[in-house]
């Protein structure tokens, strides 16, 4: 499961770079995004995915908000059960499901039910995304905190967009990050747009089979 640390408007960039790694390492994949914030990220990952929107995020609201107030403002309940039924189906499908988190690890998806929850009742592994600048190393190891607390298995960080010349800020955030968070921190480079070639590239170096194992 991915979920991040901070988020911006690259985050729907890293599930599907995500999904290009499986398939690069020989995994078959589905992508799950069960509730978007915003049908263009849907469709960027359905082109990705190869897979139809309505698969890839079975409710999408447009309020750039938390969830649990965007389907409010739409008059729409959001029923967890039925989030984890459609996930679980489709890793029955595939060789490995990724399931991106609608911002931080502790953001509502209800009033009583976290992004924290669901990755807790999914069981799967946690990849947190976070940026690479000043600010991270804070957000970053408080998510690892809460991560654990709830024991759940952190398989790695990935900050991103990691520039082509990193700042000494920057390296040293990644070094102090892997160190003290006991996790490895591995990269990606800014892309142009969600194309997939592009997608193939930027994720060839991410250690997919590591998370997996």
């Amino acid at each position: 499961m991915r979920t991040g640390a901070l988020v911006g408007r690259a985050a729907h960039v890293r599930p599907a770079r995500l999904a290009h790694a499986h398939r690069e390492a020989g995994v078959a994949d589905h992508e799950r995004d069960d509730l978007r914030l915003g049908a263009g990220d849907v469709e960027a990952l359905a082109r990705v995915c190869g897979q139809a929107p309505s698969s890839v995020a079975p409710l999408t609201f447009g309020p750039p908000a938390s969830p649990h107030l965007a389907a409010a403002l739409e008059g729409v309940h959001v029923e967890p059960p039925e989030l984890l039924a459609a996930a679980r189906v489709a890793g029955e499908r595939a060789g490995a499901v990724v399931v991106e988190g609608v911002g931080g690890l502790l953001v509502p998806l209800t009033l009583g039910y976290s992004i924290r929850d669901f990755a807790v009742d999914l069981a799967l592994p946690v990849v947190v995304a976070a940026r690479p600048g000043l600010g991270t190393i804070s957000h970053t190891l408080l998510t690892l905190e809460a991560a654990r607390a709830a024991g759940l298995t952190v398989a790695g960080v990935v900050f991103t967009p990691w520039p082509a010349a990193p700042t000494a800020i920057e390296g040293d955030n990644r070094a102090t990050v892997q160190r003290l968070g006991g996790v490895p921190v591995a990269a990606l480079p800014p892309i142009e747009r969600g194309d997939p070639d592009l997608l193939a590239r930027a994720a060839s170096d991410l250690p997919v089979g590591d998370w997996l194992s």
